[in-house]
């Protein structure tokens, strides 16, 4: 079965590209099941019920989510019912929304679990016995399982691909919006990337107005962070998994401008 990921979509910037791009992309790989972050989607913090829908027309299965889950307060009022939109699967007791669902696509098993890193972050339960409890609860007949991992640092990012290698599918980075060039395949079997990168502007500081980042960096002043306008980008990988198996046989990096 083929994966598409794809990174941190920011703003109308990101969301247009989807929609431009997405529908051709899926075609020339042969695209099975897509999955994208989308914390940033809404004006680049957090993510709306219409924005949600917006995407899922386009063509994306799964929307992830990260440290920015709850910028939209409306989030709350949907977030339990839409099945397709996961957030950080360690946040603690209580949080609305899920942090993994299986999805059947080609007569398989899909598993989509969402995580967050602590290292420079919200000080979250422990993503990696969180992994542990999550796989626990999967039924054996799940071979299938895609980790989106949200986190700051390339070592905790690292750890959990070693962590889980052979125990899942993918373990794929988002949150930095800077795509790594260290995608690869463990030795167990899983499909490995430190960060898929960012869709939205491409001249920009991580999505935002390079004026203003650069005036604060100057000034030490408070300024708005504003997503920037212009050209755009698209960060994805292409992930080929065996069905019966549920180990990796290939990853791809897109990035097209």
């Amino acid at each position: 079965m083929r994966f598409l990921l794809i990174g941190d979509i920011v703003g109308r910037s990101g969301r247009n590209v989807i929609k431009e791009d997405l529908s051709h992309i899926k075609r020339e790989l042969g695209i099975n099941f897509t999955i994208a972050n989308g914390e940033n989607a809404a004006g680049g913090n957090g993510i709306t019920r219409d924005i949600a829908r917006e995407l899922f027309a386009a063509g994306i299965d799964v929307i992830t989510m990260g440290n920015h889950v709850w910028n939209k307060k409306e989030v709350y009022n949907f977030i339990e019912q839409e099945t397709r939109l996961i957030r950080p699967a360690n946040y603690p007791p209580g949080a609305p929304g899920a942090g993994m669902n299986v999805f059947v696509r080609e007569g398989a098993a899909v598993c989509v679990i969402n995580m967050s890193g602590r290292v420079y972050m919200s000080p979250l339960d422990c993503p990696f016995r969180k992994a542990d409890e999550l796989l626990r609860q999967l039924s054996p007949d799940v071979k299938i399982v895609i980790v989106d991992f949200h986190a700051e640092a390339s070592s905790e990012k690292i750890a959990m691909g070693w962590y889980l290698d052979g125990r899942v599918s993918a373990v794929c980075g988002t949150h930095t919006h800077v795509q790594t060039a260290d995608e690869r395949i463990l030795p167990e079997g899983t499909a490995y990337i430190t960060d898929i990168g960012m869709t939205g502007p491409r001249d920009s500081v991580i999505g935002v107005d390079k004026d203003v980042v650069l005036e604060k960096f100057l000034t030490q002043q408070p300024r708005r962070m504003e997503v920037a306008s212009g050209p755009a980008q698209l960060n994805a990988v292409y992930i080929d998994v065996d069905t019966d198996t549920g180990r990796a046989k290939k990853i791809e990096r897109i990035f097209n401008l």
